[in-house]
């Protein structure tokens, strides 16, 4: 990276270091607000909230001009009308609230207030890049956060978080270590933000592993209608040695279609560099956009959490979609946001079961995950299990549980499995630079 300057969103909270959340168990005392900003009760969905009635939130930015996972709260209704059709769980309605954080540290604080307010038992499935602004009204509150995204540190260090994936940090390394194998000079382009920091650490993890030089970082706004001027350094750097193939590496979220408009553009000069990428920053929909078997993501390998879309293992998560859900068209099968509201749900949902006839509260809830209450996905991830101080605590996770990732590869416009199983990024991440 050069020495230029930059500016930077300092209001960005997340992976900031160190961040180690303490809880108090006692209510909160929460300051007023104006609550109501971008939340509601899922449409069909909510109940008087009685004693039969278990209310949850799920929050994610909508209609912003960066980020934007409107299906996740959209899937997180279908699941409500899903059980609920089916007689709740244990017998008891599932009552959902939405939030829309709108990519704004005062709207995220907002909708963790409103959680309280509401007296939700758990905030599920959610997307939020500002831990450092929702995580301390929930942890007053003792309100769990099963199945963030995992975006921020906070999400695999606060003892309220109970993630159910690797996050960004497992998908770069895994990425990373794949890329080793194959490609010359690498360039990394990611956001220019608190969020992005973290992204080279993680991702040069996976080179050393493999025994490749570290990446050139190369930083991008998140909020801007084209990328020549990063496209065109990515490419030189890429192309700096001309008896290797080069790699560039967009992680800019879903502005890496934007990116990708300028690379394709910047790369006339350059057919061979080849790309890769995190799933979340490119799914089949923007592979299809952008021109399917002759896009430039054409060969690239992308990294997941989770088995591929077509993989049998999502076909209970597409019937309910598909009867529940109505035709909202927010909902997308193949999008790692969805995915993560579906286990997340499924988790909380076998939490509810584990207690059976007793009091479903926040309290109840995070005892029952606190007491190393073993949660089966259906192979969409290893069995879940967390405990106080993971493996992965020497280098900043100490709630990371699942670091595993999967290969997938585009060929002839298609997002289809690399390799079968999952690969555990566990040992990588483990050695990776955190000083």
């Amino acid at each position: 990276m050069t020495g230029r300057s930059h500016h930077r969103d300092t209001h960005l909270p997340a992976f900031t270091r160190p961040v180690r959340a303490t809880v108090r168990r006692a209510a909160a005392l929460v300051a007023s607000a104006s609550l109501a900003v971008g939340c509601g009760v899922v449409p069909g969905v909510s109940g008087g909230a009685g004693d039969d009635t278990i209310t949850v939130m799920t929050w994610a930015p909508s209609e912003t001009n960066a980020t934007n996972k409107p299906g996740m709260p959209a899937l997180a209704q279908a699941y409500a009308r899903w059980v609920n059709a089916d007689g709740g769980i244990n017998g008891r309605k599932l009552r959902v609230l939405v939030c829309n954080d709108h990519n704004d540290s005062v709207a995220a604080a907002d909708c963790a207030r409103r959680a309280v307010k509401e007296d939700v038992v758990a905030v599920v499935g959610s997307y939020s890049q500002y831990s450092d602004s929702f995580f301390p009204p929930l942890e007053g509150a003792g309100i769990p956060y099963i199945g963030g995204y995992g975006l921020t540190e906070a999400e695999f260090t606060s003892p309220l978080s109970y993630p159910v994936n690797g996050g960004q940090p497992a998908l770069l390394a895994g990425l990373g270590q794949e890329l080793a194998k194959s490609c010359g000079p690498v360039a990394l382009v990611r956001p220019d933000t608190i969020a992005g920091d973290e992204q080279p650490t993680m991702f040069n993890s996976g080179l050393k592993a493999g025994g490749h030089a570290p990446a050139d970082d190369q930083l991008a706004k998140d909020d801007v209608t084209e990328y020549s001027a990063p496209a065109e350094r990515a490419l030189d750097h890429a192309t700096a040695d001309p008896t290797e193939t080069g790699c560039v590496v967009p992680s800019l979220g879903d502005r890496t279609s934007t990116f990708m408009d300028s690379f394709r553009r910047a790369r006339a000069d350059y057919p061979d560099v080849r790309t890769g990428t995190v799933l979340g920053s490119v799914d089949q929909t923007v592979i299809n956009a952008n021109g399917g078997a002759a896009s430039p993501y054409e060969g690239s390998y992308i990294t997941g959490w989770y088995p591929v879309s077509t993989d049998q293992r999502w076909d209970e998560m597409k019937q309910v979609i598909n009867k529940h859900a109505f035709g909202d068209n927010r909902i997308d099968v193949g999008d790692a946001g969805v995915q993560t509201t579906w286990i997340a749900y499924t988790a909380f949902k076998a939490v509810v079961e584990s207690l059976g006839d007793g009091a479903v509260s926040a309290d109840t809830v995070r005892d029952a995950l606190d007491s190393g209450l073993k949660i089966s996905t259906g192979g969409l991830t290893p069995t879940l299990r967390w405990q106080f101080q993971d493996e992965l605590a020497s280098v900043g996770f100490p709630r990371m549980v699942n670091a595993d990732v999967t290969l997938q590869v585009v060929r002839d416009g298609r997002l289809v499995a690399a390799r079968k199983g999952f690969t555990d990024m566990t040992e990588t991440l483990k050695r990776a630079d955190v000083s």
